[in-house]
């Protein structure tokens, strides 16, 4: 025994100092490369266009999109579900129905038109676009139009209907007409995918949006009535009443396009991060149900937005050295800006200066 306590003692030593180096490590501090440029990245919070007052007019939008337009972002990513994991989530009906309802639209009609199902549109949009001219004609933006909606990428699919002159954009070439006809339809949807993204990344010659959203943390709750009650109740606290003051104020107030500015500045404002965390999160985490319903609810939260930086990382990587825009609902920004400055060539550039 006496031989062992000196080896016991090493080894408690090495875990002690293992354990303290492992805490110290921080990648967000590691940052690189040493030349070259790094993933500059600008997440923009929104609030959900299609909950803006009836009044408020799309054409308002368009001195925040001259401003991030200013910005040449290279990749833009939105608060969409991709097509490949709607496909995953239809797989798993017992546990994802509510979610595909919600956020996954049924491709079966572009599957109808072009014989392509989501793997087989997803790697032909991969093979056209490696191949892709400097300046495709009409055709080759239809085609690839109707098959980045048989990939379920509708964004995707508005961004090359928009970049095709008016007169081109009709049916054909894998679009038949209930087809264009859901295009000319998403182009004035009251969403930010159809209304910012898709006319931002075809005003600067981009081919496609990403999705980044990610609902595979959705589940099924056993007592939903419960968990919605504790949830309202914990959302009914002083900082929420505050918030919603606050984003009345700007709702009530967008007649102009500098209203409209006024309204991101305010949304993607330092101070409104302890705001957003106070109101919601923060108010989730004390809630003191028997059953920890907040604890459930910012487990999901947390690891939604986790896995919506590695899609956002993912698409990054893509492009090293360029600028990357996302748009996404305004409690996300503040997570995703953390997540994603962890990661060693990612600069997250402040919103503030484009919206003064």
């Amino acid at each position: 025994m006496r031989h062992a306590i000196p080896g016991l003692l090493a080894a408690l030593l090495w875990t002690s100092a293992a354990c303290a180096q492992t805490a110290a490590f921080d990648p967000g501090r590691l940052k690189g490369p040493a030349a070259g440029p790094v993933n500059d990245v600008i997440v923009l919070g929104t609030p959900h266009l299609s909950g803006l007052p009836a009044a408020f007019q799309p054409a308002s939008l368009r001195l925040l999109a001259d401003r991030l337009a200013g910005w040449h972002p290279q990749t833009i990513a939105i608060e969409a579900v991709s097509g490949p994991q709607c496909a995953f989530m239809r797989q798993f009906p017992q546990r994802y129905k509510e979610s595909i309802d919600d956020y996954c639209w049924d491709p079966a009609p572009a599957r109808a038109a072009t014989g392509l199902d989501v793997p087989a549109a997803t790697a032909e949009a991969g093979r056209l676009l490696a191949a892709w001219p400097a300046d495709p004609a009409p055709a080759q933006r239809r085609r690839l139009a109707a098959v980045f909606l048989a990939g379920g990428e509708r964004a995707s699919a508005l961004v090359q209907w928009l970049r095709l002159p008016a007169a081109e954009r009709r049916e054909g070439d894998g679009l038949d007409a209930a087809l264009a006809a859901l295009l000319e339809q998403l182009r004035t949807r009251r969403n930010e995918d159809t209304l910012i993204a898709a006319p931002l990344a075809a005003a600067l010659g981009l081919e496609r949006v990403v999705a980044m959203d990610d609902h595979t943390a959705d589940a099924p709750i056993a007592d939903e009535a419960a968990y919605g009650a504790a949830i309202s109740a914990a959302w009914k606290n002083p900082a929420g009443a505050r918030r919603r003051r606050i984003e009345d104020a700007l709702r009530a107030k967008l007649d102009t396009p500098e209203d409209v500015v006024a309204l991101y500045r305010a949304f993607n404002a330092p101070e409104s991060a302890k705001l957003v965390f106070d109101s919601d999160f923060g108010a989730a985490l004390e809630e003191p149900s028997p059953q920890r319903f907040g604890r459930a609810y910012v487990t999901y939260w947390e690891t939604r937005n986790l896995r919506m930086a590695a899609n956002i990382r993912a698409a990054i990587g893509e492009h090293p050295g360029g600028r990357t825009l996302v748009i996404v609902g305004a409690s996300h920004k503040w997570y995703l800006e953390a997540y994603l400055n962890q990661m060693h060539d990612v600069r997250i550039v402040d919103a503030g200066p484009l919206l003064r």
